[in-house]
């Protein structure tokens, strides 16, 4: 499976974006669940949301569930992260990841990734 992210850029504080990430290659199943997560500089890697491909249920950090939205679009293989009212603090590389269990919350548990795109917030 290849994973595009896309999607990130600067942007003011209180914005929104929204990042895509098309999967492609071997068979993306309904098996299979997307997630997405994000690395700040000097930080670890933390989960930010999870969707199962097939069912659409989904999985939130805490902290963001009232600001993100996961969701997707199973006949374009693409999923998206809607990101509102960002703040400075959302700063990072934004990975996209493919496994098989939308809830975990380990990066070492998912599969595949993608690139990553940056997203910078300015106040």
């Amino acid at each position: 499976v290849q994973l595009q992210a896309s999607g990130g850029g600067l942007v003011q504080a209180g914005g929104s974006l929204r990042l895509s990430c098309a999967a492609s290659g071997r068979t993306f199943s309904s098996m299979f669940c997307m997630g997405w997560f994000r690395q700040a500089p000097g930080k670890e890697r933390e989960f930010v949301a999870g969707i199962n491909w097939n069912d659409g249920f989904t999985r939130y950090q805490d902290s963001l569930k009232d600001r993100f939205t996961v969701s997707r679009n199973s006949a374009r293989n693409t999923g998206y992260l809607q990101m509102n009212s960002l703040k400075p603090e959302d700063t990072a590389v934004y990975y996209c990841a493919v496994g098989l269990n939308f809830a975990e919350m380990r990066p070492e548990a998912w599969r595949y990734w993608g690139q990553g795109t940056l997203v910078t917030v300015s106040s």
